[in-house]
């Protein structure tokens, strides 16, 4: 569930940059104009405290994975399943026990801050 949401906020940011840089490009605008027509845009339909709740669930998120230390988050962010953990030990410089170990204490983290949201 933590790396559907939050691969789904990276991937959400990176559509708003293209989407922003071709804006900026048909409109010629500069980076320094005030106005943004991606926060402008209509919103969907959703129910405004259903998007206010998701608003805050990838906030918090964000925050607790920004809290995690240097090697936790390698740990979470690189090695989501098991064939990709040796990989992601020879990238860390340790043994696959030890990222098992950073994984382990990074999700134990995420949980105990993310307790309110997913439920």
């Amino acid at each position: 569930m933590f790396h559907r949401v939050l691969q789904n906020r990276i991937r959400d940011w990176h559509r708003r940059q293209q989407v922003r840089r071709r804006w900026r490009i048909w409109l010629n605008r500069d980076d320094e104009d005030e106005t943004d027509p991606i926060e402008t845009r209509p919103t969907r339909g959703d129910a405004p405290e259903e998007e206010v709740a998701m608003a805050n669930a990838g906030d918090a998120l964000m925050a607790a994975l920004e809290a995690l230390p240097a090697r936790q988050q390698q740990a979470f962010l690189r090695a989501p399943g098991r064939a990709r953990r040796a990989e992601t030990a020879r990238a860390m410089g340790c043994s696959e026990g030890s990222v098992k170990t950073h994984l382990w204490r990074a999700l134990q983290h995420l949980r105990e801050k993310l307790e309110g949201h997913w439920q």
